[in-house]
């Protein structure tokens, strides 16, 4: 099999990252009956997993750097991609190669035949990728791999591992079709990851949320530590803070992501290393330094341009707007005399109106685009959505289009932020490289 063949055949196959799933949809007997059929790779590796409405990918990029400066071989399943397939399947921090991937693909082909003759509905877009995932680390012979979350938990396709630690790290409002329309039934998704014995940190969690979450785990035996009760991190920014954990105490760390909110995030990380730590996998404390310095989490609070400063942010509920807002209000703090201007495309399944309520305060123009991709609103949608809040806000009908229009209006001491979905995130990317995206979506 070739590596188009490969993409070919993955691409054929339903994308609920494309359309909406049903909750129906959603089951994990499919996916285990095609991690046996190439000898459940799964099982042959070392892992976490990690979930949570927001900090989840920060999170996975924190553990995954830590392992790799303490020595280990690391696998980093993530979704979704910014501009190229092969992103959310890592060694390393090396995606895996289109070689690879052909292999690997050439490897599942034969296994999602044999299961379309048993009678399974075909696998999805999602759950090869996750089989590729496995299928990746076990080959490489990785010491850990770190598994995110695509959606949920319960059903998620990856929720059929084994892991040393479990993480969540946020629970909030979205994916509310799927999940539920309260906390804390989307807390009881979220808590279909935890494991029995198996150990769960818990990052900033409501009491409502967290009831149900501590409820699933002492039904199961697992022992849970959270955030505040059992470990902190404490300063004025990632750039240099100090962690007090269960047995660690760490002064002066030092991470490159932006924005406070990431303290949280990366107390989780290290008590989720602790954890591991107790369970087998050695990690020196010096590894924990050097780690935390070299991550990088693309998509996030990440500067792509200068002269003006433009930000993409792959926010897409109003959890995560908030923490933008946050950013936004300290940037606008620190230069008073600049301009921002925003430039959001959302799904039409998001609720706009309270995603851009913390933001439309803080901004000085509002642009509205589409992602390219079938389910994203259009432009137009989203300022019909929010009526009178919106009514000077302008209308650009391609991501290319609105990136333009922003930067025609805007001085070189301003902001330009692009945000409300992470593929709108990899257009505008994809934009700034020069490149197509890989492949077309849809």
């Amino acid at each position: 099999m070739t590596y188009p063949e490969a993409l070919a055949f993955w691409y054929a196959r339903i994308n609920y990252e494309v359309r909406a799933a049903a909750p129906a949809d959603l089951k994990l007997e499919r996916m285990r009956a095609l991690l046996r059929r190439v000898g459940d790779p799964h099982d042959r590796v070392r892992l976490v997993h990690v979930t949570g409405t927001k900090g989840k990918g920060s999170t996975a990029a924190m553990i995954a750097a830590i392992g790799r400066a303490a020595g280990h071989r690391v696998g980093l399943f993530t979704s979704p991609h910014l501009t190229d397939v092969r992103e959310r399947i890592q060694v390393d921090g090396a995606p895996i190669t289109e070689a690879e991937l052909a292999a690997r693909m050439a490897e599942l082909a034969p296994a999602v035949a044999a299961m379309d003759v048993d009678g399974f509905a075909p696998p999805t877009f999602f759950e090869i990728g996750t089989a590729l995932g496995f299928l990746h680390f076990a080959y490489r012979r990785c010491d850990l791999a770190v598994i995110e979350v695509g959606l949920g938990g319960r059903f998620d396709s990856t929720n059929v591992c084994h892991p040393l630690v479990s993480v969540i790290t946020t629970v909030g409002l979205d994916h509310t079709a799927q999940l539920g329309n309260t906390l804390e039934e989307i807390a009881y998704q979220k808590a279909g990851i935890i494991k029995p014995g198996v150990p769960v940190v818990l990052g900033r969690i409501g009491e409502s949320a967290g009831r149900v979450i501590e409820d699933r785990a002492s039904a199961v035996g697992a022992p849970v530590f959270r955030l505040e009760r059992d470990f902190r991190c404490e300063g004025s920014s990632p750039a240099d803070c100090r962690y007090t954990g269960l047995a660690l105490r760490t002064e002066h760390l030092g991470c490159p992501l932006q924005g406070r909110f990431q303290l949280d995030n990366l107390a989780c990380s290290l008590a989720l290393i602790e954890l591991a730590g107790q369970r087998g996998l050695s990690v020196p404390e010096s590894a924990i330094s050097a780690g935390l310095q070299q991550v990088a989490w693309a998509g996030r609070l990440e500067v792509v341009g200068e002269a003006p400063t433009v930000i993409v942010d792959g926010a897409h509920n109003p959890a995560a707007a908030t923490v933008l807002a946050e950013y936004l209000a300290e940037w606008r703090r620190t230069r008073p005399a600049a301009r921002i201007t925003l430039i959001v495309g959302m799904m039409r399944d998001k609720h706009p109106r309270e995603f851009l309520a913390p933001l439309l305060p803080l901004v000085d123009s509002l642009i509205f685009t589409q992602a390219d991709l079938p389910r994203a609103a259009s432009g137009s949608e989203l300022r019909a959505l929010l009526g009178e809040a919106a009514s000077s806000a302008q209308v650009a009908p391609t991501p290319a289009d609105a990136l333009a229009l922003a930067r025609r209006s805007a001085a070189a001491s301003d902001l330009i932020c692009v945000t409300g979905s992470l593929m709108l995130v990899g257009d505008i990317k994809a934009l700034l490289r020069g490149c197509s995206l890989s492949p077309v979506r849809g």
